[in-house]
């Protein structure tokens, strides 16, 4: 008779982003918080906020809870990412993680909780992770960039209603790139997937400028907000 298998434990991790100033150059850049793990494996070493999934709980919840303990943040953007589940990845048990990735405005991101194991990292720029939690980073990091081009993503990090000058910074910013002005106001403009409102910006040293939404037919995967779907 065959030994019994050994359990498969199930965890759920988050990666939260969000723009805010590179300390070399004020550029805005993608960054996320990391907490320090207190217990082995891995102990001492940054990794991404999650924990066990609890039995009552759903997925959704459970990302949800464990950012709220950790980092404080309730992000309207939740979506599941992906799951990751190598044999390897967890030394002396089997631990499938589901992960998810929220996006929260800068001013939301300012009301995170730091303390000696909770930083924000520059996402570019992370120190090795626990377990393969550098890998989960880094496939994030892709799925953002490669979402930006054809979804409202965007928006998570302006709210509902941005300038146009607002949404080529976001995209600078997870491009890493800087865009010429006229050139990417006459994509946007041109793809249809913004569209005007009768709202302007005021303040500041420049003119009232245009404020602009995202067309309704833009979003491919559901409405912004929490999803249960895979991407």
């Amino acid at each position: 008779m065959a030994a019994h298998a050994a359990p498969v434990h199930v965890a759920v991790s988050t990666v939260i982003f969000a723009l805010r100033p590179s300390p070399v150059d004020g550029r805005m850049t993608v960054w996320l918080p990391l907490v320090r793990r207190i217990r082995d494996p891995f102990v001492n070493m940054w990794a991404l906020p999650g924990g066990p999934l609890e039995p009552d709980e759903d997925l959704a919840e459970s990302a949800a809870r464990t950012l709220a303990e950790t980092t404080l943040l309730t992000p309207q953007y939740l979506e599941q990412l992906y799951a990751f589940g190598n044999t390897d990845r967890s030394p002396g048990e089997r631990v499938v993680s589901i992960v998810y990735w929220a996006l929260v405005r800068s001013d939301e991101a300012d009301i995170a909780v730091e303390s000696e194991n909770v930083r924000w990292f520059e996402a570019d720029s992370v120190p090795e992770l626990a377990f393969d939690h550098s890998l989960i980073v880094e496939y994030a990091l892709w799925r953002l960039r490669n979402k930006l081009e054809y979804s409202h993503i965007a928006s998570a990090f302006l709210g509902d209603t941005f300038t146009l000058s607002e949404l080529r910074e976001v995209h600078e910013a997870v491009l890493q790139k800087p865009l010429d002005p006229a050139n990417f106001r006459r994509q946007i403009e041109g793809s249809g997937q913004v569209v005007p409102t009768e709202q302007l910006r005021t303040g500041g040293r420049h003119r009232p400028a245009r404020l602009y939404r995202y067309a309704a037919t833009v979003e491919t995967n559901g409405p912004l907000g929490r999803t249960e779907g895979a991407s």
